[in-house]
């Protein structure tokens, strides 16, 4: 590794949040481009899966900090318990700007929460999906209330399969009560769906009345927002309670510009900085600008 790699700051993470059959899987495909496991391989059996830019191989991280590698063929037979995390790499665009943390169900009943709830101290920000006919369970909003507020005002609340509601009048009623409920919890809730989006393709009006379209666009804006505070600090966003202020940006000091210091410690006038696309003569003065 170089010296300026190492000192690359961190890419914000973004988990994919839910309940089971909330339409996770659809939304990484959907945001990557592609679908990041095998098709025989269902994302609800794992533990959470951290996808990173690159082509290096996939391994797991045990428990214990222990690293091996895996097999994508084989990730079922990975031991959940055991797992804290199984570790992919894809190119696609969204990865140059962040990674994406897929989680299992939050209320999965042949799952343990300790298999989610131990990868929640990387997350800076959550993508949460939530099934329109039942949106908003007492379940979801049980966990999504122990999110420290760092994380929450980045978070996107995604109502997937909008369009399994049937008339206008179920589809208002469902957005109004989900924005009740979850007022000040998340940076934006967005009706959405996902599989109309996917099957868009260069569309743009189906793309955008699928929803996809503002969620997106927020989305980007939001990457932004958290690409700053990376920059800031390497602990992700979930680590920061309620009480606990992020670090401020560093700034790096400025020399007045009135004196500067020669070699010996002489104050001596500092030379002006020619303005980028100026033109000097031989004693260095400004003759023209472009």
């Amino acid at each position: 590794m170089t010296d300026e790699s190492a000192a690359a700051p961190r890419k914000p993470r973004v988990a994919l949040m839910g309940e089971f059959s909330a339409g996770k899987s659809t939304l990484s495909n959907l945001l990557m481009g592609a679908r990041p496991l095998p098709e025989k391989v269902t994302a609800t059996r794992l533990s959470p899966v951290w996808i990173s830019m690159g082509t290096g191989d996939p391994y797991r991280i045990d428990v214990d900090g222990t690293a091996e590698p895996v097999s994508l063929e084989n990730l079922e037979d990975i031991p959940v318990q055991e797992t804290r995390v199984i570790r992919l790499f894809m190119e696609c665009d969204i990865l140059e700007v962040c990674d994406l943390i897929d989680f299992p169900g939050i209320s999965d009943p042949n799952m343990s929460s300790e298999v989610w709830e131990r990868m929640l101290t990387e997350v800076d920000a959550v993508i949460w999906c939530t099934h329109a006919t039942q949106a908003w369970r007492q379940s979801e909003a049980a966990v999504w209330e122990t999110m420290p507020d760092a994380v929450r005002e980045n978070s996107i609340l995604l109502i997937t399969r909008y369009d399994k509601l049937i008339t206008d009048r179920d589809r208002l009623r469902v957005l109004k009560r989900v924005n009740r409920e979850t007022k000040g919890q998340f940076g934006a809730v967005f009706p959405v769906s996902l599989l109309k989006a996917i099957q868009a393709g260069e569309d743009y009006d189906l793309w955008d009345a699928s929803g996809a379209g503002p969620f997106t666009q927020h989305l980007i804006d939001t990457i932004d927002v958290l690409t700053k505070l990376a920059a800031r600090t390497e602990l992700p966003l979930y680590n920061y309670g309620n009480d606990t202020a992020i670090p401020e940006a560093v700034v790096a000091p400025v020399v007045p510009r009135r004196v500067q210091r020669n070699a010996e410690g002489n104050e001596r006038p500092a030379r002006p900085t020619t303005p980028e696309g100026a033109q000097t003569d031989a004693s260095g003065r400004i003759i023209r600008t472009s």
